[in-house]
C-alpha cells in the first residue's frame, strides 16, 4: 500500500506571535506631557503676586492739598445793611390809614404777620392802646413772641427789635419827634422800610431825599 506522506504537523508554540485582539487588551493610560503649569490661586493666608497699588484720588485740579494757615474769623460788618424805603404821600391825618393798607398789602404778599413793626409818631394805634391797659409787661412779651404784627409808638422805638419790615405812619408829634423814629426805624427795618406821610415833613425829617 502506498505511503500517503504525512501533512506537516504545525504546532501551536511554532506559530510567531499572535496578535492579542484589541478588545481584550487595556489601553495603557496616557500619561500627561510636560508643558506649562497654570499659576496656583491665591489661597487666604498664602501670599500671592503683589498687585500693583492704585494711584492715590488727586483733587479735581490735580493739585495735593497742603495744610495751610487757619482762615481768619468772619468779621462782622461795620454797619447793617441799609433797607429799601418806599414812600407812600399820606397827610397826617391819613398816614395811620395808610400804614395799615401797607401792612395788608404785606400779609396778603406772603408775608409773615411777624415780620412785621408798626410805628407811629402821634396818637397811637388803636390795638397798642388796647394792649397797654393791661399793662407793659404783657404787652412786650407779644412783641417777644414775635408771632403777629406789632404795633408801638415812637417814645417805645428804642426797646423794639429788628424786624425784616418796618412800617411808620407819620400821624402827627413833632419834627424832632418824627426824624428820631425815622432814624431809628430804619435800623430795625432788614429788608424794607415803608414810611407813611407827607413827602416834604419825612424829606425834612431825614435830612435826605428819601
Amino acid at each position: 500500500m502506498p505511503l500517503i506522506p504525512e501533512e506537516p504537523q504545525i504546532h501551536e508554540s511554532a506559530q510567531g506571535p499572535r496578535a492579542t485582539p484589541a478588545s481584550g487588551r487595556t489601553a495603557p493610560t496616557p500619561r500627561p506631557v510636560p508643558g506649562p503649569r497654570p499659576a496656583a490661586p491665591s489661597r487666604p493666608g498664602r501670599p500671592g503676586p503683589l498687585r500693583p497699588t492704585p494711584p492715590a484720588q488727586r483733587t479735581p485740579r490735580d493739585v495735593a492739598v497742603k495744610p495751610g494757615p487757619p482762615a481768619p474769623a468772619a468779621v462782622a460788618p461795620s454797619a447793617p445793611a441799609t433797607p429799601q424805603v418806599q414812600l407812600i404821600p399820606a397827610s397826617a391825618e391819613g398816614a395811620l390809614d395808610a400804614a395799615e393798607e401797607a401792612v395788608d398789602l404785606l400779609l396778603d404778599s406772603g408775608r409773615a404777620p411777624g415780620d412785621v413793626l408798626v410805628i407811629t409818631t402821634g396818637e397811637l394805634h388803636p390795638w397798642a392802646t388796647h394792649e397797654l391797659s393791661f399793662g407793659e409787661a404783657p404787652y412786650w412779651a407779644q412783641h417777644d413772641a414775635g408771632d403777629d404784627v406789632f404795633y408801638t409808638g415812637a417814645a417805645a422805638v428804642e426797646r423794639a427789635g429788628a424786624r425784616p419790615v418796618v412800617v411808620v405812619a407819620v400821624n402827627g408829634g413833632s419834627a424832632t419827634v418824627a426824624a428820631t423814629a425815622l432814624q431809628l426805624a430804619r435800623a430795625r427795618a432788614a429788608a424794607l422800610l415803608i414810611v407813611c406821610g407827607d413827602p416834604q415833613q419825612i424829606n425834612a425829617a431825614l435830612s435826605a431825599g428819601v
